[in-house]
């Protein structure tokens, strides 16, 4: 199967990992070859309510039932759509008041920085250098890696991006810029958090230029950082959020959040000037209603706290610089990419899933679900410290 894989699935990596995967259940994946893996990674900060979480699979076999795609986006009156946005909205601040269902979270930034354009009629668009919004080509040019973007030159025009978490340059959000799009949290550029009172400022930048504040929560969202989203924790609200990854509990979906206000923009001039014809498919909807309703019910944004607390005590010794990050988002920055590499190479055969972030080779990304038992969480912490030592 391997070699098949290989010969008629394109490839983005020059060294996949190859596992051939038979089913998944919670915390852990389970190979063909009858090997068990922790996924300390969440499939990329997916699966956080863990692997085929009863309740998702529950939610999208009822919906299989009733009815698949049946109408591109905005025609038909769907109940999975509309209970879905309607749960997510009554926890966003009022503002965020409706719902733009896509298919992935670079569609959702594409999505955004549309809107932002439309409505703003303006141009100019501000982006963060080590950022990563998608590699489509709107969402490329305002990611901030050249290493990415000069392949595929030219990209979008008037696209100009500062240094994250510095106060000089905010200048240049002005009253010819469209918007500011940023994660409030880096993800591949290292999980690095912003500093509470620059993000504040970039706010007030934005609202003094007219400029909209876009923040792209596709890695930090639905409780990963101990918060629903994590610009509750800065006291900061954009004007369009953009979601995917731990949406629908393991389905394909995005969507970009704004206010009734702005989305009319794309209801005129022309009509139906931006659509989709998968974006809010039913089963992906439900699966989404399903994972909201079970971490709103539960303690999981706690959790999310408590790993955060557990495994910033416990990873620290000879070959670690700092665990950075904020509640299950956390980064393990080491001294050296030969480290890094080792560690990972190391709890792979232990049967631990890690992985490094796409600008930083020397930092291992820690992204385990939420409900990954203190047991187990120590268990993987320790192994990895076993690791650290053995080639620090």
């Amino acid at each position: 199967m391997k070699d098949k894989f290989l010969q008629f699935v394109a490839q983005t990596s020059d060294a996949p990992m190859g596992l051939e995967i038979s089913h998944a259940e919670g915390p852990y994946l389970y190979t063909k070859d009858d090997r068990q893996f922790v996924d300390f990674i969440s499939g990329i900060a997916v699966s956080s309510l863990g692997h085929r979480h009863p309740k998702v699979i529950k939610a999208i076999h009822e919906q299989v039932d009733k009815h698949l795609h049946v109408m591109v986006y905005g025609e038909f009156v769907q109940k999975p759509q509309v209970e879905f946005a309607e749960l997510l909205t009554n926890n966003l601040p009022e503002q965020l008041n409706q719902v733009y269902f896509v298919n992935s979270g670079t569609e959702a930034n594409e999505g955004a920085l549309k809107l932002a354009k439309k409505y703003t009629g303006r141009s100019k668009l501000i982006g963060f250098r080590n950022s990563y919004h998608g590699d489509t080509h709107g969402s490329l040019s305002v990611t901030g890696r050249d290493v990415y973007r000069d392949p595929y030159l030219p990209l979008l025009p008037d696209v100009h991006f500062l240094d994250f978490n510095a106060d000089e340059g905010l200048e240049l959000i002005d009253k010819e810029t469209a918007a500011v799009i940023m994660e409030p949290i880096q993800g591949e550029g290292g999980i690095i958090p912003a500093r509470k009172e620059w993000l504040q400022a970039v706010r007030e930048r934005c609202t003094e230029a007219g400029a909209l504040l876009i923040f792209d929560e596709i890695q930090s969202g639905f409780g990963r950082t101990g918060k629903l989203f994590a610009f509750e924790e800065y006291e900061v609200v954009p004007d369009i959020l953009c979601l995917a990854k731990a949406m629908a509990g393991g389905m394909p979906m995005g969507a970009f959040v704004s206010s009734s206000e702005y989305f009319q923009t794309f209801k005129y001039d022309p009509p139906l000037n931006h659509v989709t014809t998968f974006g809010g498919h039913p089963v992906s909807c439900a699966a989404a209603y399903a994972n909201l309703k079970e971490l709103l019910s539960g303690d999981y944004l706690s959790r999310a706290k408590e790993i955060e607390r557990i495994t910033k005590k416990k990873l620290t010794g000879k070959g670690i610089v700092e665990v950075r990050g904020k509640g299950a988002m956390l980064g393990l920055q080491l001294e050296s990419w030969e480290l890094t590499k080792a560690v990972v190479e190391d709890c792979f055969d232990e049967g631990i899933l890690l992985g490094w972030t796409l600008h930083s080779n020397t930092l291992i990304r820690l992204a385990p679900p939420l409900i990954i038992e203190d047991e187990l969480l120590n268990d993987v912490l320790d192994t990895i410290l076993v690791a650290v030592e053995k080639h620090a």
